[in-house]
């Protein structure tokens, strides 16, 4: 407890980071000793230390500090970990820059499974959401624990397909644990909380600042094996991500898209500049070297199919010129030949017979099964 609180207390130093903690570590033998060396010394010692830092560290009111902090997360069920101990995760202490802590709420454990990154734009495509959210269940379902950043778009549908799988995901946050940001995604944080984990390296009130987010995305790509890109713009986060990934020697992944969707950009960037291309979660199983499970994974690009349901011959060839991008009633319209108030019947039949899904602005796609 003693090694911890003082763990804690030196992180707690106004201004501190961790690269300005790393140097001290470099020098002296733990945070206790730091703790407990005159300022004169410390000044000497450690060239390249802000005055103001040094000047922070005064032992009696970071322990204090400290001691307050350990209390509220205990109070709100977080376990905080540092790098010294063994529950701290091996792949994410071999990074540059790991983490001086990590606040855990949830299931500590999974830090410790086989991990894979899913992350993408938040302004996500229903088809970016729909392969995120269905890559992510059947990645857990081999089991693999998906990490992903609880932002709105494809973390959120990557969260979500693994939660329908096993509950093995770690949500990693850029602000305190007890900051709830998006607040969008409040229930989705308490069901990680509860079946998988949340983690964060900063301490409890940390506001959701931009500078943070950047900073977030070495943990996720420094938790997982490999990182998969679903969606992503010419300049997105996700690149951010997978630049991390390549950095810590991960495997990087990517997800096709529409050639002609700016979603799509930044992951056709990473294949042209070396990703691999994922078609199936075998793609990803088998480049990481993780043994598959039992159950075989299916194309992701797999279209629904109508072997099962009997159609007529208006509606079977109405279905064949859907897809799984959304196009709307004109569009389909056009490409029929049909009158619209005959497409529009057709297409509520196939709807009430579970083929066909549609979406706000009038449009339509090939329902994933």
């Amino acid at each position: 407890m003693n090694e911890l609180i003082d763990w804690l207390a030196l992180s707690l130093t106004p201004g501190m980071g961790v690269r300005s903690f790393n140097k001290l570590l470099a020098v002296f033998d733990g945070p206790q000793e730091v703790l407990e060396t005159d300022s004169s010394r410390i000044r000497k010692l450690v060239p390249g230390i802000r005055a103001n830092i040094i000047a922070g560290i005064n032992k009696e009111n970071l322990r204090a500090a400290a001691e307050k902090e350990l209390e509220r997360a205990v109070g709100s069920g977080i376990q905080i970990i540092t790098r010294a101990q063994e529950a701290y995760p091996e792949l994410l202490r071999n990074i540059d820059d790991p983490p001086i802590l990590l606040y855990v709420k949830g299931n500590a454990a999974l830090l410790q499974s086989a991990c894979i990154g899913v992350v993408g734009a938040r302004a996500a495509s229903v088809y970016g959401q729909r392969i995120a959210e269905d890559l992510s269940k059947r990645l857990c379902q081999r089991g693999l624990t998906v990490v992903s950043g609880l932002a709105l778009g494809i973390d959120t549908a990557a969260h979500k397909g693994a939660l329908q799988a096993s509950g093995a995901t770690l949500a990693v946050l850029g602000c305190g644990l007890d900051v709830i940001y998006p607040s969008q995604n409040r229930n989705l944080y308490e069901e990680i909380a509860c079946c998988g984990a949340l983690v964060s390296e900063y301490r409890l009130g940390a506001l959701p600042e931009a500078f943070r987010f950047p900073a977030r995305n070495r943990i996720i790509s420094g938790l997982s094996l490999g990182v998969v890109v679903v969606e992503a713009a010419r300049r997105s986060g996700s690149l951010i991500t997978a630049g991390y990934a390549l950095e810590q020697g991960r495997e990087v992944f990517a997800i096709p898209g529409r050639i002609d969707s700016s979603k799509s950009e930044g992951t056709h960037r990473l294949l042209q500049e070396g990703a691999k291309l994922v078609h199936t979660v075998d793609d990803i199983v088998e480049e990481i070297s993780f043994p598959a499970a039992t159950q075989h994974a299916s194309s992701l690009a797999c279209q629904p199919g109508c072997d099962n349901v009997a159609l007529t011959e208006e509606e079977s060839g109405l279905f064949a010129l859907l897809d799984v991008y959304p196009q709307t009633i004109d569009e389909i319209t056009r490409q029929s030949g049909m009158t619209v108030q005959k497409v529009s019947e057709l297409l509520l039949m196939l709807e009430l017979k579970g083929l066909v899904e549609s979406l706000a602005g009038n449009q339509y796609q090939k329902r994933n099964t």
